[in-house]
């Protein structure tokens, strides 16, 4: 799948996931949407030139050259439904504990969903290796400084990088059988679409952005806040 679908389904599985999510309070639950969106992008440290690689410059270049060695080139070790998430989510919970290293997941995570929606964000900043660092970073601190030690970044990840798995199964390109292609390299493959195909542009980014507002509005208080204005606007109809 395309970056920005990557995201967009990360942002709507944490949206649909914040009954179940161990946050409190509104800042926490825009911090667990956030990094679930964002590390839906991760598994693709695996490939230079991707945009998580791409991102930070040599910040990010240099680990996604050795993850890409690790994981046995693209869509291989990082893409593993099984071992995937528990090697990144073993990593998040090493850095969960701190606070300067859960701001670097949380600013990579932010990071990551601003690279890959800034097509709906207006300028370029987002785009460039600076104004990303700025941006990612700077909201990263504020999210940290308003809301409890995030304990629950292990999950986040965890989730985002089986969102990511998911989808690039359903491509033509797939991905690995978990843990079998270790011994015999096999992929699964769940349905013939092309990644940037027409489907995915117009049907499954849309749907996925359909989904993360109405999940956004049905399981945080901004459904309090929006209800009198329906209500508001049945009445003038």
């Amino acid at each position: 799948m395309l970056g920005h679908s990557h995201a967009l389904s990360g942002l709507a599985a944490g949206a649909a996931t914040l009954p179940w999510a161990p946050v409190e309070g509104p800042v926490a639950q825009v911090a667990w949407i956030a990094a679930v969106g964002g590390m839906a992008m991760l598994p693709d440290l695996d490939s230079s030139g991707s945009t998580v690689s791409d991102m930070w410059g040599p910040m990010t270049d240099v680990p996604s050259g050795a993850v890409g060695r690790l994981a046995q080139g693209h869509r291989w070790g990082t893409h593993d439904a099984v071992l995937a998430p528990l090697a990144f989510g073993a990593l998040a919970l090493a850095a969960a504990n701190a606070f300067w290293s859960s701001l670097l997941l949380m600013a990579l995570a932010i990071g990551l969903a601003l690279r890959a929606l800034h097509f709906v964000i207006p300028g370029r900043a987002e785009n460039t290796v600076v104004g990303n660092l700025v941006l990612s970073w700077g909201a990263a601190w504020l999210l940290l400084e308003h809301m409890p030690p995030p304990a629950w970044l292990p999950w986040a990840v965890a989730l985002g990088v089986l969102t990511h798995i998911a989808g690039d199964a359903i491509t033509k390109q797939g991905v690995p059988v978990p843990l079998i292609w270790l011994v015999r390299r096999c992929r699964l493959a769940l349905t013939p679409l092309r990644t940037g195909a027409t489907l995915e542009k117009a049907v499954l980014a849309p749907a996925f952005v359909v989904a993360t507002l109405w999940y956004v509005y049905l399981n945080t208080d901004l459904r309090t806040t929006v209800d009198p204005w329906l209500v508001g606007l049945r009445g003038l109809l």
